[in-house]
Parts: C-alpha cells; sequence; structure tokens
C-alpha cells in the first residue's frame, strides 16, 4: 500500500510559477513509477508527466517546457515545477503511482491516488 498526499496547489497569476509536492508513504518508494495527472471541470483526467525510479521521465506534449518533474527517493517525495501557468492549467493536480518499471500514460495504469491539490491560473 502506498498513501500519496499533495501540496503546493494555489491561486497564481498567468505567466506565475509554482511547484506541487507529493509525499509517498512507504519503504520503497524508488521501486514505483510515480506520475501527475490533471482534471479541468467538465474534462476527463489528462496525464502530465511521469518519473521512472531510475529517473527517465516523460511529459505530455503541451507541458513540454514548462513542466518539469523530479523525485527525491531519500524524502519519499515527488515534484511538479510549473512555470509561465497559462489559465488553461486550471485543474485539479493529482498524483499516482504504480509498481514496476513501465511508464504510463493512462490512469487505468496507476493503482495508488492523492486526492488532489486544486491550480488555479488567473489571467
Amino acid at each position: 500500500q502506498v498513501q500519496l498526499v499533495e501540496s503546493g496547489g494555489g491561486l497564481v497569476q498567468a505567466g506565475g510559477s509554482l511547484r506541487l509536492s507529493c509525499a509517498a508513504s512507504g519503504r520503497t518508494f524508488n521501486d514505483y513509477v510515480m506520475a501527475w495527472f490533471r482534471q479541468a471541470p467538465g474534462k476527463e483526467r489528462e496525464f502530465v508527466a511521469g518519473i521512472t525510479g531510475g529517473i527517465t521521465t516523460r511529459y505530455a506534449d503541451s507541458m513540454k517546457g514548462r513542466f518539469a518533474i523530479s523525485r527525491d527517493n531519500a524524502k519519499n517525495t515527488v515534484y511538479l515545477q510549473m512555470i509561465s501557468l497559462k489559465a488553461e492549467d486550471t485543474a485539479v493536480y493529482s498524483c499516482a503511482a504504480r509498481g514496476g518499471l513501465v511508464l504510463q500514460t493512462t490512469p487505468a495504469g496507476y493503482d495508488y491516488w492523492g486526492q488532489g491539490t486544486q491550480v488555479t491560473v488567473s489571467s
């Protein structure tokens, strides 16, 4: 079992930045692929970025160059640094985890989820 707790969301102006954090329980954090997803009102949950235990990363095309995912295995934490935020980035951002080595980009590929943190970008 893995429990995930996100933090760092909030209200920011367009062009601003935020860093989200996701703290995970458990002693084998580096065995898990971690990912961030987001869901805007009326839209489906979408993949934002993912990172393997071996630090391979993957991003949704619209986030490349603006978002950066990283992890600190010693702290059992994964981060999402977001810059140049746009109004369309407004969503609930959720952290997810799955065992194994394959970095999935669909929500169904993940076994554990945090409660989510709201990011609101004002234009």
